[in-house]
C-alpha cells in the first residue's frame, strides 16, 4: 500500500511524508540540504544528488496530494555552520519551489543554526514549533512536552534479520499511539537511519524516549509500499 490511515484524518505515505486531511497538509522533515558540500569540506566527495532527488520527490508530492500547506519539520540544512553560497542556494531553490505551490511553514531543527539568515532574504520566518490540526509539530531534538506531537530528528529505521543472509534495513514511521507521538522518517536520500530496538540507548528524540516506545507501531518503507511491521519489541523477531 502507498498510504495508510493511522488516525482519523492522518495518513502516512510511502512518499516519506505524513498527510493531514485539513488543507490537505503535507508534513515532512530532515531534508539536510547542502549535504554533499559539507562532506566535500571534510574531504569526502560524493555524487551531487541530494537536492535533485529531493526536488523530484517534492514535485511528486505536490502533484499527487495538491496540498494547501507544507510543514517542514526542521534540519532543512545539513551543515551546522554558516552556509556558503552554494548550500544557501540549494535551500532557496527548494523553499522557492514549495512556496510557489503552497503555504510553507518552516520549523527549526538542531542543524538550522543559520537558517534564518537564508530565509530572511525570502521574507520567511523559521519557528520552533507550530500547533496545527490538533498536533504540536516540532523537530524533536527538544521535547516541548505537548501531546499529541509529530516530530522528525530520529531518522528511524529497523533491521529485519535474514535466515540465511544479512537481512534488510527499512526506514520507517513510528507511532507510539498511547502516548501521542508520531515520528517521521528523514526525507533526505542520504540519511541512512538510526536503527531502533527496545532500548533507551538506541533512541535520540526525547519525546519518543519518554513514550512506551517498545509498544510503538512500526511502518516500514519499501519499494513495494508501506509495510506494517507490528510493535517495536516484535521487530527483532522478524525474519526475511
Amino acid at each position: 500500500m502507498q498510504s495508510l490511515e493511522i488516525l482519523p484524518g492522518v495518513r502516512i505515505t510511502n512518499d516519506r511524508c505524513l498527510l493531514l486531511d485539513d488543507g490537505p497538509t503535507v508534513v515532512l522533515g530532515d531534508l539536510h540540504l547542502g549535504y554533499e558540500k559539507a562532506m566535500e569540506d571534510e574531504g569526502m566527495y560524493i555524487p551531487r544528488m541530494n537536492t535533485d532527488s529531493i526536488r523530484n520527490s517534492l514535485n511528486v508530492i505536490l502533484s499527487k496530494y495538491e496540498p494547501k500547506r507544507v510543514v517542514l519539520l526542521g534540519d532543512i540544512k545539513h551543515d551546522f555552520k554558516r552556509s556558503r553560497y552554494e548550500a544557501s542556494n540549494e535551500v532557496k531553490t527548494i523553499i522557492s519551489m514549495l512556496t510557489e505551490a503552497a503555504e510553507v511553514i518552516i520549523i527549526k531543527g538542531n542543524h538550522d543554526n543559520f537558517l534564518q539568515n537564508i530565509l530572511s532574504d525570502m521574507g520567511l520566518l523559521a519557528v520552533d514549533y507550530i500547533d496545527l490540526c490538533g498536533f504540536r509539530m516540532e523537530h524533536g531534538h527538544i521535547d516541548s512536552g505537548k501531546r499529541p506531537v509529530i516530530i522528525g530528528h530520529e531518522h528511524p529505521s529497523v533491521k529485519i534479520h535474514g535466515a540465511v543472509s544479512g537481512g534488510i534495513k527499512l526506514q520507517c514511521f513510528v507511532h507510539a499511539k498511547a502516548d501521542g507521538v508520531i515520528v517521521l522518517p528523514p526525507f533526505s536520500p542520504f540519511s541512512s537511519g538510526n536503527d531502533l530496538i527496545a532500548d533507551d540507548n538506541c533512541i535520540m528524540a526525547p519525546a519518543l524516549k519518554s513514550s512506551d516506545y517498545a509498544n510503538a507501531d512500526i511502518y516500514g518503507l519499501s519499494e513495494v509500499g508501506i509495510i506494517p511491521l507490528g510493535k517495536l519489541f516484535e521487530v527483532t523477531d522478524l525474519n526475511v
